[in-house]
């Protein structure tokens, strides 16, 4: 029996729990399910079998026990806990799976897992995860034809379903608020377009966007995401002209977010003081001129520029509850967390809302001196609160994966990302009887 232990039951865990225990008769698996929040784990296990233990993850002696006789550790704790997991998986040789970054630390590790045999897979959840395997199959089916690839293109977006956009911005939070908030300030965004790199400073990401298309969904806003240089040698695109990545909202987000970002609200590098006392009114104030008369509104359009009769930009603004003389509540507060406070009681899932991912791929090739342009979208909705599009499309690759490299179809060591036929091939053939499905065609 191959024991699997499973670290973190959160959010993103769900599906791949659920996926785990029905797989672990067939294939005399034993799978332990660790959390700080013991309730958490017993509310998402629904086996019997299933080991439910509540861990301090911090507690070396006590990781290192549960660990014994292990075959492959799961993580889906936060990013930054990965590499205190790694070592010790390198360590007791155990195989690692993660759906995150395969981060710079990791790296560093490679050749010790490679000597040790070990697998240790990164990026296999939804973005990065379904992009790269959907982006690989794709790409590498063009090459094979003798297509050579010029432009590639790759937008993700966790929505909500068209019937749940009960605001104006048409969003809801359906993953991590804070990495909304903080969403292209880690640096100038970096993409190459039509040969020429492009740098994009943070107050210019939310107003540089692409407008894509769906069948039967409408519109979408696409801007720049992080740095999308960093996936050409990894795709094989070193000589392509154009590759750009990015995250997709609604038409009408991203111009509205972007005052936000020119008020200052989103700023995470210092705490504004007596937090905990202001309202929502007073923190926007916080940010405006002083004027004897003038109100907290007027201020704000002046300040931004914002005409009387831009009716649907000042609809967004107004309906985040800004303008409320409800309490902050938040002891030295930066202001991105008071702003994610105050957008957390307009934008949080009720229990009936279902969200949506979309994913879109744009890829231009030559072939036999022709152009040609290939589009490939998905679109998975989610079914309630709990069991989400964006828990199942991060939740079953990463599962799937792990099928995989208990079952030793995967020869692959080190520290990997799922960029292979042998990952690729599998994942999205059984990502398919759980209707996560790509639709390709061909533009003229």
């Amino acid at each position: 029996m191959k024991k699997i232990v499973v670290f973190g039951a959160g959010l993103s865990a769900t599906y791949l729990i659920k996926y785990l225990e029905e797989k672990a008769v067939t294939n005399n698996w034993e799978i332990w399910v660790a959390d700080r929040d013991l309730d958490l784990v017993n509310r998402k296990c629904n086996s019997n079998a299933t080991k439910k233990l509540e861990i301090d993850i911090t507690n070396e002696v006590e990781v290192k026990e549960l660990l014994t006789d292990t075959s492959l550790v799961v993580s889906m704790l936060p990013a930054f806990l990965h590499i205190k997991i790694a070592t010790t998986c390198l360590e007791l040789s155990i195989n690692l799976a993660t759906a995150s970054y395969l981060s710079k630390e990791l790296i560093q590790l490679n050749d010790e897992v490679k000597a040790k045999g070990l697998t240790f897979l990164n990026e296999c959840g939804l973005d990065p995860g379904i992009d790269h395997l959907s982006a690989m199959k794709l790409m590498d089916g063009i090459r094979f034809s003798g297509g050579e690839i010029t432009e590639f293109e790759s937008f993700t977006g966790g929505l909500i379903a068209p019937e749940c956009e009960d605001n104006p911005w048409k969003y809801k939070f359906t993953w991590n608020p804070r990495n909304v908030i903080l969403a292209g300030s880690g640096g100038a965004v970096k993409f190459i377009h039509n040969g020429k790199y492009k740098y994009v400073p943070y107050h210019k990401v939310f107003r540089r966007t692409e407008i894509v298309a769906i069948d039967n969904y409408g519109k979408f806003e696409g801007y720049a995401n992080r740095d999308s240089l960093r996936y050409r040698e990894t795709y094989g695109l070193e000589n392509v002209k154009t590759m750009y990545r990015g995250t997709f909202r609604r038409p009408g987000f991203s111009r509205a977010w972007n005052c936000f970002i020119q008020l200052g609200a989103t700023d995470d590098t210092y705490v504004l003081e007596d937090s905990e006392n202001m309202t929502h009114r007073d923190f926007i104030n916080t940010f405006l001129a002083y004027h004897p008369t003038d109100s907290v509104e007027l201020k704000l359009r002046q300040y931004l520029g914002i005409a009387q009769d831009d009716v649907d930009l000042w609809e967004k603004i107004e309906s985040t509850g800004i303008f409320s003389n409800e309490k902050v509540g938040l002891k030295k507060a930066t202001p991105a967390k008071i702003l994610q406070s105050i957008l957390e009681k307009k934008w949080s899932l009720k229990p009936e809302d279902r969200d949506m991912i979309v994913m879109w791929h744009k890829v231009v090739y030559e072939k036999n001196g022709q152009k040609h342009h290939v589009e490939s979208s998905l679109v998975c909705e989610g079914e309630n609160q709990e069991y989400t599009a964006m828990a199942k499309t991060v939740g079953l690759p990463l599962a799937i994966a792990c099928k995989l490299i208990l079952n030793e179809e995967i020869g692959i060591k080190g520290c990997i990302l799922p960029i292979s036929p042998d990952f690729y091939n599998p994942i999205l053939d059984e990502l398919e009887n759980f209707g996560i499905v790509f639709k390709e065609k061909e533009i003229t």
